[in-house]
This record gives structure tokens, C-alpha cells and sequence, in this order.
């Protein structure tokens, strides 16, 4: 990775993404399949170009090519990902997603910024729902500060912004902000997208493992205001009771 491309991905200075970025270029290059890379990205809906290595090889060239680096700082965390992202192939921006998931603990709220922009480009539900459960909701536990942010979120005319928000305390569990889950499901309870309405159902779903009778009561009282998918996927793994 160049300097110029470095650059243009408006990523900070750092040592340790010129590291990586050089070692992850050619481990990754060197394991491509274009057949297969031809059906991963028709199964993405040709979202982006692939280079066609499948998941458990793809993160076993990962661990080789972060052996023996040390841990990022925030700046590192941005580098990496913003480059990974000025990247074609989806194969990077997967890299970048598992590499916040595991450092998100280690950046601070001055973060998110950086995460939106990953969320709002080359956007789809292979990225963002990762982002949104593993790198936003771990920035928002850590400072509940960024609720108001998230409260802004659910109003984005984005809809992938739209459905972070809804999916960012996906594993809070029992930390769960019931009132600000029930209110951003019915604030995009009419929303016209699949995307956004399968997300409203899911948060549902998952928060009900923790408090089924809560989402039972909130459905039955507000049911009608919801798309049947919503409702079905809320619903999936308690019933009606």
C-alpha cells in the first residue's frame, strides 16, 4: 500500500497499518480464487469484488499476518480500517471489521465517526451488522454518552445508519436500554426497507432471550404498528405466549 493510497483514504499516519497493510496485500493476493470469487460476489448481490477466499481461510491468513504485531491505538484502529476499506475487495473490509471487533475496547468515543463512514460505504448487511453489534455498541456501552448519537442515527435518512442504530444493543442483554429499543422500533416502525424492518424484528428477538415477557407486552400493545416480518421475527423463538 502506498503513501498516495494512504493518503486518499484519509486515514491517519501510522507504522503499524503500513505493517499490516503490506503483509495483508500479499498473503491475501496469494490466496485468491477468482471462480470462487465470482460467486461470492453474486451471492453479495455484487456489492463489491471478491477475491474469493472463503471465511476460515481468510482469517487463518489474518493471524499469520498479525504475528507478532503489537497492540493499536486508536489511530492504529483508524489507519487499518480506513485502508482496508480504499480496498476493493470485500475480503479487506471483512479483515477491518474482525480487527475493530477485537480492538473496539481500545478506542474511544472519537471513534464513531470513523465507524459511520465504514457504515456508509460500500454498504451492506455482511459489514455493517458486525459494525453495528461488535464496534458501535461496544463505543456506545462504553459511554452511554453516545445514545444521543445513536438517537440521531435512528432518525438517518441512510437506512444502513438506520438499522445501527437499531442493532447496536443487539448484546447488551441485561444492560439492555429497553425504553430506547422499544421507541427506535416503533420511530421506523413504517420504514419501507427489508433491511430496516428485518432489523427492527432481530433486536426484538435477541433482547427477548433476555426479557420475552417484555417484548410479548410491547407487541402486543403496538403490533399493528409493525410490517408482519417485523412481528414474525420479533416472535420467532417465544410465540404470543
Amino acid at each position: 500500500m502506498t503513501v498516495t493510497a494512504a493518503e486518499t483514504s484519509g486515514a491517519p499516519h501510522s507504522v503499524l497499518a503500513d505493517t499490516v497493510l503490506d503483509r495483508l496485500t500479499v498473503a491475501y493476493a496469494g490466496a485468491a480464487d477468482p471462480v470462487r470469487a465470482a460467486a461470492m460476489r453474486a451471492y453479495m448481490k455484487d456489492v463489491a469484488p471478491f477475491l474469493g477466499i472463503p471465511t476460515p481461510a481468510r482469517r487463518a491468513l489474518s493471524r499469520t499476518v498479525l504475528a507478532g504485531t503489537p497492540r493499536p491505538g486508536e489511530d492504529d484502529c483508524a489507519a487499518i480500517a480506513l485502508r482496508c476499506w480504499a480496498l476493493p475487495q470485500r475480503e479487506y473490509h471483512y479483515f477491518a471489521v474482525d480487527y475493530l471487533g477485537r480492538h473496539a475496547g481500545r478506542c474511544s468515543s472519537a471513534f464513531l465517526p470513523v465507524v459511520r463512514r465504514l457504515i456508509t460505504t460500500t454498504s451492506w448487511w455482511d459489514t455493517v451488522d458486525l459494525l453495528a453489534a461488535h464496534v458501535v455498541g461496544t463505543l456506545v456501552a462504553a459511554d452511554p454518552r453516545l445514545g444521543a448519537v445513536m438517537d440521531d442515527w435512528i432518525a438517518d435518512d441512510d437506512l444502513w445508519v438506520v438499522r445501527t442504530a437499531l442493532l447496536h444493543q443487539l448484546r447488551f442483554k441485561g444492560r439492555t436500554d429497553t425504553d430506547r429499543l422499544f421507541a427506535y422500533c416503533l420511530r421506523r416502525s413504517g420504514h419501507p426497507d427489508f433491511f430496516v424492518r428485518k432489523a427492527i424484528g432481530w433486536c426484538l428477538r435477541e433482547y427477548a432471550k433476555t426479557d420475552p415477557e417484555a417484548v410479548r407486552d410491547f407487541l402486543a400493545r403496538e403490533r399493528g404498528r409493525f410490517a408482519p416480518l417485523s412481528v414474525r421475527e420479533a416472535l420467532k423463538n417465544i410465540g404470543t405466549g
